[in-house]
C-alpha cells in the first residue's frame, strides 16, 4: 500500500513525544493498511502499529506492548499528548483519569489590559456531576454574564477545593522583564501560575492527579511544582478544557479576570477593552494621554506589540 501522509505524520508525532521521554523509536516499516515501529528503553523493546481504516481514520494498536509499567507509560504519553492534536485519529481506548482530580487553566494571556489569572479546582465524582448539572463548560463558549453567574455557583459547590492566582499587570510586567533577563519566556510565567494553584489546593485536600492544557514544553509546569506538587501525576493535553475540572477552572479564572478589568476601568474612569483589537489601541492612547506612559504598566501587559501602537509618537 502507498503510505498515507497522516500515517507518517502520526509516526513522527509519536516519535517526538516518546524520544523526549527517553524512549528510542526505530524507523517504521510498511505493513498491510499501515506501518509499525519498535519502541525501546534499556533492555525492553516492543512494537506499535498504526493503521488507517476504511473510513480514512487513523488507529493506533498498542496490543504488542503487552502489559507493564513501560506499556502503560507509553500509552499515557501518546494518548495524552499526541492523538488529541492530530486530525481524524481515533483513540483505541480512552484513559480513565479517575477522581479526585485537579484541573487548572488561565485567563488574560491574550488580553492586553488586565491581569493574568490562573485557577485550579479539585473535583470528585459527585462534584463533577453537580458541575455538569449547572452547565459548566469551557469559558470560551460562554458569555461574560454567564461566566460570572457560573463562577459563583462553582465556588459554592467546591468551597475550599479551589485556588485562584492573580498576577496584576504591574507585577506581570515586573516578572516578565525579570524572566527576559534570565532568558526565559512567557511560558515560565504561565507555568508558575498553574503550579501555584496546584500547590495551594494540595494544602487543603489530598489529590494524586492534575490535568492542564499542554504547554510547548511539558516540563514547564512540572519544574515549578514544589514539595507537595512533585508527588502528583501531571497530565498535559491539547484541549484539556474538555475535561470538566479544567472547564470549571477556566470559569473561575475568567470571572476573576473580568472582575479585575472592570475594577481597573472604574479606577481610571476609562473603558479598558478585552483582547488586543483596534479598540484596545484606541483606548490605550486615551489612557496614555490622561495618565501618562508610565501608568500604562499598571493596567497593561507591555510586551504585547500593541504597546508600540499605543505609545507611538
Amino acid at each position: 500500500m502507498e503510505k498515507d501522509n497522516r500515517l507518517s505524520e502520526t509516526y513522527e508525532h509519536i516519535k517526538s513525544i516518546l524520544t523526549a521521554n527517553n524512549f528510542s523509536v526505530s524507523e517504521y516499516r510498511l505493513i498491510d493498511y499501515g506501518l509499525q515501529f519498535k519502541v525501546s528503553i534499556l533492555d525492553w523493546s516492543r512494537v506499535i502499529r498504526v493503521y488507517q481504516n476504511k473510513k480514512g481514520n487513523i488507529k493506533i494498536d498498542y496490543s504488542q506492548l503487552k502489559n507493564g509499567n513501560y506499556a502503560t507509560k507509553i500509552q499515557n504519553l501518546i494518548e495524552g499528548k499526541s492523538l488529541s492534536s492530530l486530525p481524524n485519529i481515533q483513540k483505541k481506548e480512552n484513559i480513565d483519569l479517575g477522581y479526585p482530580i485537579i484541573g487548572t487553566d488561565e485567563s488574560g494571556k491574550g488580553d492586553y489590559f488586565g491581569p493574568l489569572v490562573s485557577a485550579g479546582i479539585c473535583i470528585d465524582e459527585q462534584i463533577s456531576k453537580k458541575l455538569a448539572t449547572i452547565g459548566v463548560k469551557d469559558s470560551k463558549k460562554l458569555t461574560d454574564s454567564k461566566i460570572l453567574e457560573l463562577a459563583q455557583k462553582v465556588a459554592n459547590i467546591c468551597l475550599d477545593r479551589y485556588a485562584i492566582i492573580e498576577i496584576s499587570p504591574e507585577k506581570y510586567n515586573e516578572l516578565y522583564e525579570q524572566f527576559q533577563r534570565e532568558n526565559k519566556n512567557l511560558n515560565t510565567l504561565l507555568a508558575w501560575g498553574h503550579a501555584k494553584a496546584i500547590e495551594e489546593i494540595l494544602g487543603k485536600v489530598d489529590c494524586n492527579v492534575a490535568i492542564a492544557d499542554q504547554f510547548a514544553d511539558e516540563r514547564f509546569i512540572q519544574s515549578k511544582l514544589q514539595e507537595k506538587g512533585k508527588r502528583i501525576k501531571l497530565i498535559q493535553m491539547h484541549k484539556a478544557e474538555q475535561h470538566i475540572a479544567v472547564a470549571a477552572a477556566s470559569i473561575l479564572a475568567r470571572a476573576r479576570f473580568l472582575e479585575k478589568i472592570s475594577k481597573l476601568s472604574n479606577e481610571y474612569k476609562l473603558d479598558l477593552p478585552k483582547g488586543a483589537s483596534h479598540k484596545v489601541i484606541e483606548n490605550g492612547r486615551k489612557f496614555v494621554d490622561v495618565h501618562g506612559e508610565e501608568a500604562l504598566r499598571k493596567v497593561a501587559k507591555l510586551h504585547f506589540k500593541t504597546t508600540a501602537e499605543v505609545i507611538r509618537k
